[in-house]
């Protein structure tokens, strides 16, 4: 394993790639020589490594991405691991209550003895539903312990009122991936599947089968019915058409089926000033669903939501069960992933914050943080000279864009002050109990904050993340520690291949501040809007050759992507790869970078190279189907070809000829930011 320190010597030598059990980062033996990088750039830069990476078993895809996060989860591990043997001693609270989750996680015999008591107070309670007046009570009671049954709660910054919290209502309760799996013909065998797999699953659960057999019925009927209301995913990016403020008693009245005053009042919010609902057709559907279907198969379906919920937390056969279906037969999966991998991504989950402060202080360097600052800062420079000089936009347009600039922040790394855990029973063999309770705690503490002002302190993901994101109701953007590593990430690379790499994701989370959604939102982070009518229709033109160009990519023979709803992704990949390039450029320039070829490429080229390899990866085709119907992002492959063949300066960098697959026609191109 080469070390990075050893490879930092210099900063114009290239950093080689290293095992399967190192860091992953940018190397020039990925490439596919033989491709032609004017036909399939993707497969030119990345083509060697796909054709010796094959997808393991126990993973749906193999990516970039997830060697890295492989190579984090390792880390966590030991982190972890340490935890686990030090728990009855440590003074450490959080490195105690970690400790001891992941130790219950991994306990397979208390998970056998409990078998289904962990659920038991659950399920008698849905059993004692005698009419549908009494599913308020025990939906609350679900929602308490995050078992997503009927629709979606959730606390988030107001929209239209972004610096306090709301509580926000929205379509849900479908157990398949999409309202598309229960209404498109594509999925029929899927469906009948899932119908078989219900049925199993609760005669595992102590159904008969004759039982089991009448409430896979209900269940896919009331799903169904559930889908049919829900709107699909494309129309779910709109966020002005998915708000709409209700007054307690205005939702009572108009949906009075359901008792939303005894509802609220076991969440503990018995009068809140008014509530955000997503779309108010579901919430209508659900009231003439609740007059027609009978409460035995409400019954039926509430029983469905919590044994799946808890069903890969519970014994061997029900953990078997639910992998069979949602994993192997859903999308593609051969086999589970490590009982150790599932237990660390269920403390990551639980108590994120706690096992992130303990992962920061072993894996993430101040220095890091440093220079990530310093690519920021020449990220910023770029994006303010774009808005103040873009062609299309009106004066005044063009200077509101610059004020909301101008209110961006960036956050690195981690939070500055950890999240504490301290009302959050962790015991020893108690797996699900322990994830409920974390559950429940963190519900808890954000119902408490509706009405109150937004935490702007606060993360939205944990330290040891493979991702980043932009906040539009905070204008702020995080990156945490664990996407700051190669392939994105390499203080031993030059700098082509870091702008090629992270610098690209800074840029792309800019870049959704004024995407098709982020655009919406003004310098408060409030859903406003305040473009002129001409500059929202010259957006929307150029926006529109984007969905058209994306709607023509096929992952798989006849399976299109959905333009429309990876129209946000893709405008931010093309603004995050054009925006990081000129702050290349303006590197070479002025000298700060050395303008030299490095294994035979410029560093313009190289930057294009490093971009490509952040998305080498493949996919089942299972799998592929599902991102289709659900991802807003597009597969890899698009995510390179898609945006570059936008780009004059890669044209430039690599000779691609008028004509050539990688260059798009005049009439075709898109420049946005």
């Amino acid at each position: 394993m080469t070390s990075a320190r050893r490879t930092a010597s210099r900063k114009d030598e290239p950093a080689r790639a290293e095992s399967s059990t190192g860091l992953p980062r940018f190397s020039v033996d990925y490439l596919d020589r033989r491709a032609d990088p004017t036909i399939d750039f993707f497969r030119f830069a990345t083509g060697r490594w796909s054709d010796t990476h094959p997808i393991p078993a126990d993973k749906t895809r193999w990516s970039g991405f997830d060697e890295l996060r492989e190579r984090n989860f390792r880390a966590v591990r030991r982190i972890l691991e340490e935890a686990a043997r030090a728990r009855r001693t440590t003074r450490d609270a959080a490195r105690q209550k970690v400790g001891t989750m992941y130790a219950a996680s991994l306990d397979s015999a208390g998970r056998r003895r409990r078998g289904l008591e962990p659920v038991e107070a659950e399920r008698q309670a849905i059993e004692e539903i005698r009419s549908v007046e009494g599913l308020a009570t025990v939906v609350a009671r679900l929602h308490g312990v995050g078992v997503a049954a009927l629709f979606a709660p959730e606390i988030a910054p107001d929209d239209r009122h972004s610096g306090v919290y709301a509580l926000y209502l929205s379509q849900g309760g479908l157990s398949l991936p999409d309202r598309d799996y229960y209404l498109l013909d594509s999925f029929s065998a899927v469906r009948a599947a899932y119908r078989e797999h219900v049925g199993h699953l609760l005669r595992l659960a102590g159904d008969s089968p004759t039982d089991a057999a009448r409430s896979a019925a209900a269940v896919v009927e009331v799903e169904t019915a559930l889908a049919r209301a829900s709107r699909t995913r494309v129309a779910l990016r709109d966020p002005a058409k998915n708000y709409h403020r209700f007054a307690p008693a205005s939702l009572a009245r108009r949906y009075r089926r359901f008792d939303w005053a005894e509802y609220l009042r076991l969440r503990g919010r018995r009068r809140p000033e008014y509530l955000v609902v997503g779309q108010p057709e579901f919430f209508g559907a659900l009231d003439r669903l609740l007059g027609k279907i009978p409460p035995e198969r409400w019954k039926s379906y509430l029983r469905w939501q919590l044994i799946h919920d808890s069903a890969p937390h519970l014994d061997a056969p029900l953990v078997d069960e639910d992998f069979a279906f949602f994993h192997r037969r859903l999308l593609g999966q051969e086999r589970p992933e490590p009982a150790w991998k599932r237990a660390a991504e269920q403390v990551d989950g639980a108590l994120g914050e706690a096992l992130g402060r303990l992962y920061v202080e072993r894996h993430f360097p101040p220095e890091v943080r440093a220079r990530m600052l310093e690519l920021v800062r020449d990220l910023n420079e770029v994006v303010r000279d774009r808005l103040e000089r873009v062609p299309w936009m009106t004066a005044g347009t063009r200077r509101r864009a610059v004020a909301k600039f101008d209110r961006f922040t960036t956050k690195i790394g981690h939070p500055e002050k950890y999240r504490s855990y301290a009302r959050v029973r962790v015991a020893e063999g108690d797996h699900l109990g322990n994830l409920r309770r974390a559950w429940a705690a963190e519900i808890a503490r954000n119902l408490a904050r509706v009405g109150k002002p937004v935490d702007r302190n606060e993360w939205r993901m944990t330290p040891p993340t493979v991702n980043a994101h932009f906040v539009p109701t905070q204008n702020e953007i995080f990156f945490p520690a664990g996407i700051l590593q190669p392939p994105f990430f390499d203080p031993a690379a030059d700098d082509a291949v870091n702008y090629g790499g992270i610098a690209v994701v800074i840029g792309h989370e800019i870049t959704h501040g004024y995407d098709d959604q982020g655009r919406k939102y003004d310098a408060n982070g409030n859903l406003r809007d305040w473009w002129t009518p001409a500059d929202a229709r010259e957006f929307g033109k150029r926006s529109q050759r984007i969905v058209d160009q994306y709607s023509r990519f096929e992952p798989l023979p006849g399976l299109h992507l959905n333009g429309a709803l990876t129209a946000g992704e893709n405008i931010a990949d093309l603004g995050g790869v054009s925006l990081a390039f000129e702050a290349l450029e303006r590197r070479l320039a002025d000298g700060r970078t050395p303008d030299r070829p490095i294994d035979g490429f410029t560093p313009r080229q190289r930057f294009f190279l490093s971009y490509g390899q952040i998305w080498r990866g493949s996919m089942r085709d299972e799998e592929a189907r599902r991102r289709v119907a659900t991802d807003p992002h597009s597969p890899g492959r698009f995510r390179v070809n898609g945006a570059l063949a936008n780009l004059p300066e890669f044209w430039k960098a690599f000779d691609v000829p008028p004509g050539a697959p990688m260059r798009q026609a005049p009439d075709r191109q898109v420049v946005i930011w």
